[in-house]
Protein backbone atom coordinates (compact mmCIF):
# COMPACT_ATOMS: atom_id res chain seq x y z
CA UNK A 1 0.00 0.00 0.00
CA UNK A 2 1.14 3.51 -0.75
CA UNK A 3 1.23 5.24 2.65
CA UNK A 4 2.17 8.84 3.39
CA UNK A 5 2.88 9.77 7.00
CA UNK A 6 3.19 13.45 7.75
CA UNK A 7 3.15 15.77 10.71
CA UNK A 8 1.22 19.00 10.91
CA UNK A 9 3.57 21.66 12.29
CA UNK A 10 5.88 18.97 13.66
CA UNK A 11 8.55 16.56 12.48
CA UNK A 12 7.67 12.86 12.39
CA UNK A 13 10.32 10.79 14.14
CA UNK A 14 11.45 7.47 12.68
CA UNK A 15 10.03 5.38 15.59
CA UNK A 16 6.60 7.01 15.22
CA UNK A 17 6.74 6.60 11.43
CA UNK A 18 7.61 2.89 11.75
CA UNK A 19 4.92 2.36 14.39
CA UNK A 20 2.24 4.03 12.24
CA UNK A 21 3.32 2.05 9.15
CA UNK A 22 3.08 -1.19 11.12
CA UNK A 23 -0.31 -0.48 12.76
CA UNK A 24 -2.08 1.07 9.75
CA UNK A 25 -0.48 -1.41 7.33
CA UNK A 26 -1.76 -4.33 9.40
CA UNK A 27 -5.30 -2.92 9.42
CA UNK A 28 -5.29 -2.28 5.67
CA UNK A 29 -4.82 -6.00 4.95
CA UNK A 30 -8.51 -6.47 5.79
CA UNK A 31 -9.46 -4.95 2.43
CA UNK A 32 -7.56 -7.65 0.52
CA UNK A 33 -5.83 -5.28 -1.88
CA UNK A 34 -8.78 -2.91 -2.36
CA UNK A 35 -6.84 -0.05 -0.82
CA UNK A 36 -5.09 2.36 -3.11
CA UNK A 37 -3.33 4.73 -0.73
CA UNK A 38 -3.42 5.97 2.84
CA UNK A 39 -2.49 9.28 4.38
CA UNK A 40 -1.64 9.46 8.07
CA UNK A 41 -1.42 12.90 9.62
CA UNK A 42 -0.28 13.37 13.19
CA UNK A 43 -0.23 16.57 15.19
CA UNK A 44 -0.34 18.04 18.65
CA UNK A 45 -3.18 20.35 19.63
CA UNK A 46 -1.50 23.31 21.32
CA UNK A 47 -4.41 24.16 23.62
CA UNK A 48 -3.41 23.57 27.28
CA UNK A 49 -7.03 22.90 28.30
CA UNK A 50 -7.17 19.82 26.03
CA UNK A 51 -5.84 16.81 27.91
CA UNK A 52 -5.88 14.39 24.96
CA UNK A 53 -3.91 16.63 22.61
CA UNK A 54 -1.95 14.04 20.57
CA UNK A 55 -4.05 13.47 17.43
CA UNK A 56 -3.79 10.94 14.61
CA UNK A 57 -5.94 11.19 11.46
CA UNK A 58 -6.00 8.53 8.75
CA UNK A 59 -7.65 8.74 5.33
CA UNK A 60 -7.66 5.64 3.13
CA UNK A 61 -8.65 5.88 -0.51
CA UNK A 62 -9.97 2.53 -1.73
CA UNK A 63 -11.41 1.30 -5.00
CA UNK A 64 -14.70 1.95 -3.22
CA UNK A 65 -15.38 4.57 -0.58
CA UNK A 66 -12.98 6.89 1.16
CA UNK A 67 -12.56 5.78 4.77
CA UNK A 68 -11.50 8.32 7.39
CA UNK A 69 -10.74 8.03 11.11
CA UNK A 70 -9.48 10.48 13.73
CA UNK A 71 -8.56 9.81 17.35
CA UNK A 72 -6.85 11.68 20.18
CA UNK A 73 -4.91 10.47 23.22
CA UNK A 74 -2.39 11.67 25.77
CA UNK A 75 0.54 10.27 23.77
CA UNK A 76 1.06 9.72 20.05
CA UNK A 77 1.48 5.93 20.22
CA UNK A 78 -1.87 5.59 21.99
CA UNK A 79 -3.51 7.88 19.41
CA UNK A 80 -2.15 5.68 16.60
CA UNK A 81 -3.46 2.57 18.42
CA UNK A 82 -6.91 4.12 18.81
CA UNK A 83 -7.13 5.32 15.21
CA UNK A 84 -6.02 1.93 13.87
CA UNK A 85 -8.73 0.20 15.95
CA UNK A 86 -11.35 2.64 14.69
CA UNK A 87 -10.16 2.16 11.11
CA UNK A 88 -10.35 -1.61 11.51
CA UNK A 89 -13.96 -1.35 12.73
CA UNK A 90 -14.84 0.81 9.73
CA UNK A 91 -13.10 -1.57 7.29
CA UNK A 92 -14.93 -4.54 8.78
CA UNK A 93 -18.26 -2.71 8.63
CA UNK A 94 -17.68 -1.83 4.98
CA UNK A 95 -16.58 -5.38 4.16
CA UNK A 96 -19.55 -6.98 5.96
CA UNK A 97 -22.03 -4.74 4.13
CA UNK A 98 -20.46 -5.64 0.81
CA UNK A 99 -20.61 -9.37 1.57
CA UNK A 100 -24.19 -9.14 2.86
CA UNK A 101 -25.32 -7.47 -0.35
CA UNK A 102 -23.78 -10.30 -2.38
CA UNK A 103 -22.23 -7.83 -4.75
CA UNK A 104 -19.13 -9.33 -6.22
CA UNK A 105 -18.76 -6.36 -8.52
CA UNK A 106 -16.47 -4.63 -6.04
CA UNK A 107 -16.94 -1.34 -4.38
CA UNK A 108 -19.15 1.63 -5.04
CA UNK A 109 -16.75 3.27 -7.46
CA UNK A 110 -16.58 6.52 -5.52
CA UNK A 111 -13.58 8.48 -6.70
CA UNK A 112 -11.25 9.97 -4.07
CA UNK A 113 -12.01 13.43 -2.88
CA UNK A 114 -9.70 16.05 -4.27
CA UNK A 115 -8.93 18.68 -1.72
CA UNK A 116 -8.23 22.00 -3.31
CA UNK A 117 -6.52 23.24 -0.18
CA UNK A 118 -7.24 26.07 2.15
CA UNK A 119 -9.17 29.08 1.01
CA UNK A 120 -7.34 32.07 -0.39
CA UNK A 121 -6.11 34.58 2.17
CA UNK A 122 -8.90 36.81 3.39
CA UNK A 123 -9.04 40.18 1.73
CA UNK A 124 -9.37 43.34 3.77
CA UNK A 125 -13.12 43.81 3.75
CA UNK A 126 -15.68 45.38 6.04
CA UNK A 127 -17.82 42.23 5.96
CA UNK A 128 -17.03 40.23 9.10
CA UNK A 129 -19.58 37.47 8.45
CA UNK A 130 -18.80 33.79 7.94
CA UNK A 131 -16.28 32.90 5.28
CA UNK A 132 -15.41 29.80 3.29
CA UNK A 133 -12.39 28.21 4.96
CA UNK A 134 -12.18 24.95 3.02
CA UNK A 135 -13.23 23.89 -0.47
CA UNK A 136 -13.66 20.32 -1.67
CA UNK A 137 -14.22 19.14 -5.22
CA UNK A 138 -15.31 15.50 -4.96
CA UNK A 139 -16.14 13.47 -8.02
CA UNK A 140 -19.86 12.76 -7.71
CA UNK A 141 -20.73 9.27 -8.94
CA UNK A 142 -24.22 7.76 -9.33
CA UNK A 143 -25.27 5.62 -6.36
CA UNK A 144 -28.35 4.53 -4.44
CA UNK A 145 -29.45 6.14 -1.20
CA UNK A 146 -28.24 3.08 0.75
CA UNK A 147 -24.79 3.37 -0.79
CA UNK A 148 -24.76 7.09 0.03
CA UNK A 149 -25.63 6.32 3.68
CA UNK A 150 -22.72 3.89 3.90
CA UNK A 151 -20.34 6.40 2.29
CA UNK A 152 -21.52 9.17 4.63
CA UNK A 153 -21.01 6.95 7.69
CA UNK A 154 -17.54 5.90 6.56
CA UNK A 155 -16.55 9.54 6.09
CA UNK A 156 -18.08 10.56 9.42
CA UNK A 157 -20.06 13.41 7.85
CA UNK A 158 -23.52 14.70 8.78
CA UNK A 159 -24.50 15.17 5.13
CA UNK A 160 -23.51 13.75 1.76
CA UNK A 161 -24.05 15.02 -1.80
CA UNK A 162 -24.46 12.36 -4.49
CA UNK A 163 -26.04 11.70 -7.87
CA UNK A 164 -29.06 9.40 -7.67
CA UNK A 165 -28.60 6.25 -9.76
CA UNK A 166 -32.37 6.18 -10.37
CA UNK A 167 -32.98 9.79 -11.45
CA UNK A 168 -29.50 11.11 -12.36
CA UNK A 169 -30.31 14.17 -10.22
CA UNK A 170 -28.05 15.58 -7.52
CA UNK A 171 -29.41 14.64 -4.08
CA UNK A 172 -28.39 15.57 -0.55
CA UNK A 173 -28.53 12.99 2.23
CA UNK A 174 -28.36 14.31 5.79
CA UNK A 175 -28.47 12.99 9.36
CA UNK A 176 -31.49 14.22 11.32
CA UNK A 177 -31.42 15.14 15.01
CA UNK A 178 -33.46 12.02 15.84
CA UNK A 179 -30.74 9.79 14.32
CA UNK A 180 -32.62 8.97 11.12
CA UNK A 181 -31.71 10.24 7.67
CA UNK A 182 -33.30 12.83 5.42
CA UNK A 183 -33.04 12.99 1.64
CA UNK A 184 -33.36 16.16 -0.40
CA UNK A 185 -34.36 15.49 -4.00
CA UNK A 186 -34.79 18.33 -6.49
CA UNK A 187 -38.21 18.65 -8.10
CA UNK A 188 -38.43 17.94 -11.82
CA UNK A 189 -40.11 21.01 -13.37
Amino acid sequence: MNMVIKGRHMAVTDPIREYAEEKIGRVSKILDGDHVRAEVEIYVERNPSIERNQIAEVTVWTKGPVIRAKEAATDMYAAIDLVSEKLERQFRKYHEKEVSRHQNRGAYHVAPEVLTGAAAPAEEDEDTGPSIVKTKAPSIKPMTADEAILQMELLGHDFFVFTSAETDAVNVLYRRNDGDYGLIEPSQR
